[in-house]
């Protein structure tokens, strides 16, 4: 369903109220990964070139309600943002119910939204003080989209106009290529420790997919329901009844679940344990899975090489220690060279990427986690839902 566009509208002396995902990590008053503050950018500059009274906002961390404090204080984030204008950037302590001023082409960030009293139940009255603040809201921050909070849902209702940013549009429009109507064959490569975290997601898309790549923790599992031995391999007993279900609905349908024939293992967890490679079917009782093998990375990286589009969330190993990352590497390279439509989103696949240096050649990278996967199992996301809404009024 459509929803109003930023770029589509005028925005010249208007009051704009965005919500963006600032939620950056922050050390000694430093951001030490502003990947998301980029995303923002575009948005943040667009409004400023129409000559907009410009407020941004978002959350960080998990502060109190009610409480201010230094360590959840987006003042590193507002230097960051001034570094980026080559200007001063205020940033608005209190200011829910409003008493300072915007110019026109003037930004100003509003402190942590999660610190005001009603934001996290999307309180009417909170969301109501919100909107009285501005003309238009945008809402931009596609990592919290999930939730309906008073920043992101309850604003939405009340403002005079309520759009879609730049970043926001993006993330909608790759994500319907990709999972609405994708160029086949679909492969979807969902990595991870737990499979009944992701379990709503790999059952939503072993209905949509032509193949789907189980990799990590999450792989061992369907090892184990593909009758091998995993040893002390994380693996979710209990869960290997559904893992055989699925394997059964794909193949129902002529699609798959590659299995690994081969596999990296070690004793125990840790950077310096030696990798022993081992046929799938030959691991030992105590030993734990920590990769796939060469045969299993050629194999994923063929599928990769001959898919329409690739949907990626989550390692197949245990890429942070270097001897147990080949299978991830293969992934992450099959994914560089393949002409297929690629979508990546999560913490530890964006890892991946930004360690093998691949973040221009991934067709769109997602900056969302929880939102992402909410999105590959087909559900729908409240502050885009309430934004469809308001287009349509």
């Amino acid at each position: 369903m459509p929803v109003i566009k930023l770029i589509d509208l005028d925005l010249k002396d208007k009051r704009v109220f965005i919500r963006a995902d600032l939620n950056v990590p922050v050390k000694d008053g430093k951001v030490t990964s502003d990947a998301r503050i980029s995303a923002s950018m575009a948005t943040i500059n667009h409004c400023l070139r129409q000559g907009a009274r410009v407020m941004v906002t978002s959350h960080l961390g998990r502060p109190e309600e009610g409480v201010w404090s230094e360590e959840n204080s987006l003042k590193p984030v507002a230097d960051n943002i001034a570094a980026r204008l080559g200007k001063p950037v205020r940033l608005i302590r209190d200011w829910v119910d409003g008493g300072f001023e915007v110019a026109a082409g003037e930004l100003v960030v509003l402190e942590n939204c999660r610190i005001n009293k009603g934001e996290k139940k999307n309180l009417d009255e909170t969301a109501q003080k919100y909107a009285r603040l501005c003309d238009v809201f945008v809402m931009d921050a596609f990592g919290t989209a999930h939730r309906a909070e008073a920043s992101t849902h309850g604003i939405a209702k009340y403002a005079p106009v309520a759009c879609a940013g730049i970043l926001l549009t993006e993330e909608l429009d790759a994500l319907t290529k990709a999972l609405l109507n994708p160029a086949r064959p679909m492969v979807a490569i969902v990595g991870g420790s737990k499979v009944s975290t992701k379990l709503t997601v790999l059952e939503s898309l072993s209905e949509k997919v032509d193949q789907l790549v189980v990799g990590g923790g999450i792989a061992n599992t369907f090892l184990k329901a593909a009758g091998n031995n995993v040893g002390k391999s994380l693996c979710e007993n209990d869960l290997v009844p559904t893992a055989k279900m699925l394997m059964e609905k794909m193949e129902q349908r002529n699609a798959s679940i590659p299995i690994a024939v081969d596999v990296v293992v070690g004793k125990k967890f840790d950077a310096n344990e030696p990798a022993v490679l081992k046929d799938a079917a030959g691991v030992a009782d105590d030993e734990m899975i920590f990769d796939i093998g060469p045969k299993s990375a050629q194999a994923l990286a063929d599928i990769i090489m001959q898919a329409g589009t690739v949907v990626w969330n989550g390692p197949v190993g245990v890429f942070e220690f270097d001897q147990f990352g080949a299978g991830t590497k293969a992934v992450a390279l099959a994914i560089v060279n393949t002409k297929a439509f690629t979508l990546a989103g999560g913490g530890d696949t964006i890892a991946a990427i930004q360690k093998y240096d691949i973040y221009d050649k991934v067709s769109y990278i997602s900056t969302a986690g929880g939102a992402f996967l909410e999105f590959l199992e087909g559900k729908k996301q409240p502050a885009v839902e309430i934004l469809e809404q308001r287009a349509l009024a």
